[in-house]
Parts: C-alpha cells; sequence; structure tokens
C-alpha cells in the first residue's frame, strides 16, 4: 500500500496580506458554491483515475488562503468526501490553516466533529503594530481567544506560525513574541524569515523606501534567537524553520521533504506523483468555466516528469532542509546507488566550506550551514 498525503487549496481570503504572493482573492464569497461544486469534482475525477491503485491517504492538508473564513459546512463536505473516495489511514492526520478573525468556536466544533486533529494558526506576531504593517487583520488578544477556544474543543495538536526579519521588527520583539507563545504551549511551532516578493504591497512599500527590511545580520541573529530560545523551552528543531515538541512533527511536511507522493485539489494546488509535477491554473474564474463547459483538462499545467537524476537531486535538496539532513540509508534504500559517490564533488566541495557535514548514516548542514542553506541547495538544482 502506498502512503499519498492529500493539499485542498481554499483561495478565499478576508483581506490579502501585504508580504502575500500566494493564490488567494477577496470579496468573493459568491464563487464559494461554484468552487466547492467543482473542487468535489476534481476530487471524484482524481480517484476513479487512480481507482486501480493501492493508495492509502496518510495526511490531509487544507491551506489557502485562509480556509477557515468559509462557512465550516464546505470544509465538512470536502473532509467527508475525501473519506468516501479515498482510502484514509486510521491513523490520518488533518490539518486546517485558520486565522484570527475568521474563526469561532462553532466552526472550530465542526472541524474537531468532522475529523480535523491539527489547526495551524496565523499569528506571525504578538505585537500588534507589526500585524497592522503586515496588512494582517487580527490583534494578539483575538490570536489567544481562538487559541484557548481551540484548546477548549479539544484540539491536541495545534501550530503557531511566526515571522522574523520584518520591517520595524526588534530582537526585543522576537523574544516578546517567542516568550507569550511559549506561554501558551502548542505543540509546533513554524518561523519563517519574511521573503519579499514582486507584486506584493510590501514589495512597492520597500521600493519606495517607505519600509526598511532589518540588515541580514540582524535577521540571522532573530533567527538564532527562536532557535535557542525554543529548544531550551523542549522544542525540537527538525528542519530550517520548524519547531515541534516530541511526537508532534509537521507529518505532511515531512512527507514532502522525504519526496512522498501527493495529489493536489483546486486553483493553484501542486501535485507530485511517482516522479510527475502538474499544477491546475491559478485563475479561478476560468478554473470554474472549464468545469462548467466540460473542458476541465485545461484545468492543468505539466511541470516536469523527472528522470532519476533529477530526483535524487530533488531528495538531497528537501532531504538538507532537516535538521538530521539526509540519511544514506534511506537514499540507498530508494535510489539502490549511494550518495556520497553519486554527489562527492558536490558534498566535498561543501564540507570544506563547512557548509555541511558527513556522519556514518547522515549527510547534515553545519551551523554555517544553516546560515547559507541557499548556497548549499544551489548545489542540486
Amino acid at each position: 500500500m502506498k502512503s499519498v498525503g492529500i493539499y485542498i487549496h481554499i483561495p478565499f481570503c478576508k483581506q490579502k496580506c501585504k508580504y502575500c504572493d500566494f493564490t488567494s482573492f477577496s470579496c468573493m464569497e459568491d464563487k464559494y458554491d461554484e468552487y466547492f461544486k467543482y473542487l468535489q469534482q476534481e476530487i471524484s475525477e482524481k480517484s476513479e483515475e487512480l481507482s486501480n491503485e493501492k493508495i492509502e491517504i496518510d495526511t490531509i492538508y487544507i491551506g489557502g488562503g485562509t480556509p477557515s473564513i468559509v462557512p465550516a459546512e464546505y470544509i465538512e463536505s470536502i473532509i467527508k468526501l475525501l473519506s468516501v473516495k479515498f482510502k484514509v489511514s486510521k491513523n490520518v492526520e488533518i490539518t486546517i490553516e485558520a486565522n484570527p478573525g475568521t474563526v469561532d468556536k462553532e466552526k472550530l466544533e465542526k472541524y474537531i466533529n468532522v475529523g480535523i486533529n491539527r489547526i495551524s494558526i496565523g499569528l506571525q506576531s504578538t505585537n500588534d503594530n507589526l500585524l497592522k504593517m503586515l496588512g494582517r487583520i487580527h490583534t494578539y488578544n483575538e490570536f489567544e481567544k481562538v487559541f484557548d477556544e481551540a484548546r477548549m474543543v479539544g484540539f491536541k495538536n495545534i501550530n503557531v506560525d511566526l515571522m522574523i526579519g520584518l520591517p520595524n521588527q526588534t530582537i526585543d520583539d522576537v523574544q516578546e513574541s517567542l516568550e507569550k507563545i511559549i506561554k501558551k504551549s502548542p505543540e509546533h511551532i513554524s518561523v519563517y524569515s519574511l521573503i519579499v516578493e514582486e507584486d506584493t504591497k510590501m514589495f512597492d512599500l520597500i521600493e519606495s523606501g517607505k519600509l526598511e527590511l532589518p540588515s541580514e545580520e540582524l535577521e540571522r541573529e532573530m533567527y538564532w534567537k527562536v532557535k535557542n530560545v525554543l529548544q531550551e523551552n523542549g522544542y525540537t528543531h527538525y528542519e530550517i524553520s520548524n519547531f515541534a515538541k516530541k511526537g508532534y512533527e509537521s507529518k505532511h511536511n515531512s512527507n514532502c521533504w522525504k519526496q512522498h507522493s501527493y495529489l493536489g485539489f483546486g486553483v493553484a494546488a501542486h501535485s507530485y506523483y511517482d516522479g510527475m509535477r502538474y499544477s491546475n491554473i491559478t485563475d479561478i474564474n476560468r478554473y470554474i468555466e472549464n468545469y462548467k463547459s466540460g473542458e476541465s483538462i485545461y484545468n492543468v499545467v505539466f511541470h516536469e516528469n523527472q528522470s532519476k537524476e533529477q530526483m535524487m537531486k530533488e531528495y538531497m535538496l528537501l532531504g538538507l532542509r532537516k535538521i538530521e539532513g539526509v540519511k544514506i540509508s534511506e537514499f540507498k534504500e530508494k535510489f539502490v546507488d549511494n550518495p556520497l559517490y553519486i554527489f562527492r564533488e558536490q558534498l566535498n566541495k561543501l564540507v570544506e566550506q563547512d557548509l555541511i557535514e558527513v556522519s556514518e548514516n547522515n549527510i547534515y548542514l553545519t551551523d554555517r550551514g544553516l546560515d547559507l542553506a541557499n548556497v548549499v541547495w544551489m548545489e542540486f538544482v
């Protein structure tokens, strides 16, 4: 039986954040019914296509956008359909992303009752001024309310998202955020550095000089502050941007870093299946119209069918995101070949630069490699 993950993209938001370049749309409540109708059709068609394959769904991740903005009944319908159309593991991890200001106790209870057992709350900072600068729609107090309600209804696996490297952010801001979140004791904390993408409001504000990013040195200081404080408080640093209490590592993300197959449903959703990578188009109106006209085939964009060499390179790149790195024995089991031989030139170079270390069974980033991870990954592109 082959384990496969599922990703569901809900592209709706109350308001697009200033830094966001994901496929998401605000003020589109009139599209909810049609979108979920054809999202369900897409799921049904894919299940029929794969009906002869022995697969089991071990993770379901509902992301966006802001999945919690839509009425809970839409989410319930998707979870129920997946359980009918696919063989779902008894130990499946089902995650939903939620933002304060779009979810209440009633919605959270419905999530729990339909089988969702992990919630990821987009906080980003405990500083209300920074939240406003980012274009977030909530305050820290509103986050606390959602977190407490999630605990109250029975969520035993909660992730909190934080951001560093923000304009106007200081080390003290980061320290304060960490202290407040640690007191809430979530099982998982994701900490991402701000990446400024073109065609976002944040990009325009920085280009015009109205906002200024912290120096690279300060951003790195923030990163190591996060790493040290969270580790001192019982969180395992298991991937460059992710920390978890023992046993609460994200299964969905961990599977992606191990190059497991996953199926994406909905506008802009990406899939990776047996070395083939493809995605859906990003235009929600076209996505809907193509289903209406019976031409849903045009919703799919093919990206690549990987060769063994490409798969091995990507396996190294993804594996080196993990703090434990790439396990040599697992690489051999998957590809037969020995990575120490296949990538001997790259590995020797990176070892000499003190960016990676090679132990008896692991290839992993050094502390210097954590700061210069992009340099390491480029060797396997």
